[in-house]
């Protein structure tokens, strides 16, 4: 009889808390009673734990048996707590010593044999820990080298139960496998694939060196989904941090590999044109899971045949876009996704969708309105570029010419970013996240002669004031690549015309 405590991690979204699950044993029936608000899962462990400490040689106590997950107000979720009660129980119950656990975590699900299964969230969980000042965590071996992600924390793997009470009484070692080497990761899609879509390739550069947001139309065939999918491998890799949010992101969703590395490659989100509301931007009953937009969060989130989607789904992208993140309210309370992304709509200009373009539409201008009033002015509102595409002629395929490839392209991407950040740290890293007071700032403003194309746009209706901010950022990327300091007037014409579906 008597009381221990074990530390574990709980999750909420990607944000990890350390938390503490003691375990008391007292004379009375025996049983096993969860308290500190357990989810369906976290609840159904008495089971699993009793099963796997049996069939790992140790004994059950045959006891009443308590066990509070610390702070109580907090809900719990998932069953990365069975390997911590199990310990705290057999230490309250039969003396297994924890000290070797005192600046530990313990992290993972149970088996009925006792093995130690792989959890989601791992890298998020091991990174809350390490950022508590925990020294020391014991992961699933399957979860090891995503575990190993996170610095300044010592990791170990345990394979099972049996193992974890050895090294606690001395008699084993935890598992420290070696990294295994990591497969080269695969070239990124090369701009140079796309043939005779010049106007295409541009705004595809654009959208690159300023963050920007961008809507193709164009009829099949056209080069919209092969420029969308370009887009990642013109992007600069993600730094450090970017990459660690993005790993965890994919982690808490259970969309990572097993012996990942870091995501360094801005990732590339499509869902289907049928996707729902909680699909895009997430959710689920109790524990609202990420969407694909917070899947791409430092990347690109595609949607092909955008007109298709339903309005609901399109609409809910409206504050993310604006955001960064994305807030889902439930039952059990508020869970937070990051979702900073650049999104790529692309759409055929009616339901025909002729390979020869309009002239070659069947449709009557009334059907046409319809199918592009899909995508709703707010959100088109968002949407920084807005270009309609050419059908590609024959001799772009039969006379084709050496175009740039993707490393050229990212390369002047890359300039133009840096110049950027040098402009606007540490208010923001790229043209299209600048706040709009800092435009606005007397270092910033452009001169009214420069800007008057907008003012006048805007005076007669056709520009919102986002869309006034918009421009002016799509400016400052257009002289970034460049290579000049300030936008010039000219700059301010393209990007009004480049939001305007104007541009030819």
């Amino acid at each position: 009889m008597g009381y221990a405590m074990v530390r574990s991690v709980a999750l909420h979204g990607v944000v990890g808390e350390v938390i503490v699950v003691e375990a008391d044993v007292a004379p009375g029936l025996p049983s096993l009673v969860v308290s500190g608000l357990p989810d369906a899962a976290l609840s159904e462990a008495r089971d699993r734990v009793r099963a796997a400490v049996h069939n790992s040689g140790a004994y059950w106590p045959q006891q009443r048996i308590t066990v509070n997950l610390l702070p109580a107000h907090v809900r719990k979720h998932g069953s990365g707590f069975d390997a911590a009660v199990a310990i705290a129980v057999l230490a309250a119950g039969s003396d297994l010593p924890i000290g070797r656990l005192a600046d530990g975590v313990v992290l993972g699900e149970l088996g009925l044999d006792g093995t130690v299964r792989p959890v989601r969230g791992i890298l998020p969980a091991v990174l809350a820990a390490s950022r508590a000042g925990v020294g020391f965590a014991v992961v699933p071996l399957a979860n090891v080298t995503e575990a190993r992600l996170v610095p300044d924390i010592e990791v170990r793997a345990a394979d099972c139960l049996g193992r974890i009470i050895g090294y606690l009484y001395g008699s084993e070692n935890l598992l420290d496998p070696a990294a295994k080497p990591q497969p080269p990761e695969a070239a990124p899609l090369d701009l140079a694939d796309v043939l005779g879509q010049e106007r295409g390739r541009r705004v595809i550069e654009l959208a690159a060196a300023g963050r920007h947001h961008v809507a193709m139309f164009g009829p099949p065939g056209a080069g919209k989904t092969m420029l969308a999918e370009r887009l990642p491998g013109v992007l600069p890799p993600l730094n450090d941090q970017e990459a660690i949010e993005a790993t965890a992101l994919h982690s808490v969703a259970g969309t990572l590999s097993p012996g990942s590395t870091l995501i360094r490659r801005a990732p590339l989100q499509a869902p289907h044109h049928t996707a729902s509301v909680a699909a895009l931007v997430g959710g689920g009953s109790g524990l609202a899971k990420p969407g694909a937009i917070s899947l791409a969060h430092n990347g690109v989130l595609f949607l092909d045949e955008c007109a298709e989607f339903a309005n609901g789904a399109l609409e809910a992208l409206r504050q993310p876009l604006e955001e960064g993140e994305v807030r889902l309210r439930r039952t059990y309370g508020e869970t937070v996704y990051p979702a900073r992304v650049q999104l790529v709509l692309a759409a055929n200009p009616c339901p025909c969708a002729k390979p020869g373009g309009q002239h070659m539409c069947e449709c009557p201008s009334m059907v046409r309105r319809r199918y592009q009033a899909r995508l709703s002015g707010p959100l088109m509102d968002r949407v920084d570029l807005q270009v309609d595409l050419d059908p590609v002629r024959s001799a772009a395929l039969i006379n084709a010419e050496a175009v740039e490839p993707t490393a050229v392209v990212a390369g002047r991407v890359r300039a133009a970013r840096d110049a950027a950040i040098e402009r606007w740290a540490p208010h923001a890293s790229s043209n299209g996240e600048v706040p709009g007071s800092m435009l606005r700032h007397h270092r910033f403003r452009l001169p009214k002669p420069v800007v008057r194309p907008l003012t006048e746009a805007m005076d007669r209706g056709r520009l919102s004031a986002r869309g006034f901010d918009r421009a002016v950022r799509v400016a400052w990327t257009l002289a970034d690549l460049d290579g000049r300091e300030r936008p010039e007037a000219g700059d301010v014409r393209e990007a009004l015309e480049l939001r305007s579906r104007t541009v030819r």
